[in-house]
């Protein structure tokens, strides 16, 4: 079941997008918390392929899936070659489907849902609602399934297409462009992310960047990364009109 907004969550009226957006939604952090799940899962297919306790010694906010294997390979002093990255990357999946299933802290943020669901009520320009994530596609289902969000986006760029970040988000915006049935340089493009490596990747690929400290960062370390705007949640006053209108 797809969830909706809470009473104290309901939509409010949202200035109408005057241009048609492409919104870009980053996973973990900004849309959900999995309580450590992907890191659980990342780490225990180290652990099997390289033994040890497969600890990987970095953060992983804001890295895709394909770059946290292979900077762990690195870590670990290991080539990291491209089949041994698909090999991890295989197992890190089938890892992932058993740890997302019991996690027990797991939870959409505030006002993601609203926004959502303000974002496909929009009656001006048209709002095409995608994924723009680190994620491999794979993985980015088995996340955002748990909690009813799959199936509110449309379209996206996933780690599985490219291990850059900004690559990835100029993927999903041509995505979205096609789903829009419109050329990109029409449409306004919005990344909503929650690290500074969000911020980065959203002006590398030409989009606005709204920053949400529902992660690891604050609001004062995310304005300093350069976010065009800053909320606490998506549940504070001006978040989804930020979103919508793009800054």
């Amino acid at each position: 079941m797809i969830p909706r907004s809470s009473p104290d969550e309901q939509p409010q009226p949202t200035r109408l997008p005057t241009r048609p957006t492409i919104l870009l939604f980053d996973i973990d952090g900004t849309l959900i918390s999995t309580g450590g799940a992907g890191r659980r899962a990342i780490e225990r297919a180290f652990a099997e392929s390289l033994g040890g306790d497969g600890a990987l010694p970095f953060s992983l906010g804001g890295m895709t899936d394909r770059g946290i294997v292979r900077a762990g390979l690195r870590a670990h002093g290991v080539p990291d070659d491209e089949a041994a990255i698909d090999a991890l990357l295989e197992r890190y999946l089938a890892l992932l489907a058993e740890e997302v299933r019991r996690a027990e802290s797991y939870f959409a943020h505030p006002g993601v849902v609203a926004t959502l669901d303000r974002a496909a009520a929009a009656e001006g320009a048209p709002v095409g609602i995608g994924l723009g994530t680190g994620n491999l596609a794979r993985g980015s289902e088995l996340k955002l399934a748990r909690v009813g969000l799959w199936r509110r986006f449309s379209f996206g760029g996933f780690g599985s297409d490219h291990e850059e970040r900004a690559a990835i988000l100029r993927i999903g915006a041509e995505r979205g462009a096609a789903f829009l049935g419109l050329p990109l340089d029409a449409c306004r493009v919005v990344a909503i992310g929650d690290t500074p490596r969000d911020v980065a990747a959203a002006h590398a690929a030409g989009a606005r960047c709204v920053g949400v400290a529902t992660g690891s960062y604050t609001t004062a370390q995310l304005r300093e990364a350069g976010a065009d705007a800053v909320f606490a949640t998506l549940a504070a006053p001006g978040a989804a009109e930020a979103v919508l209108e793009g800054g």
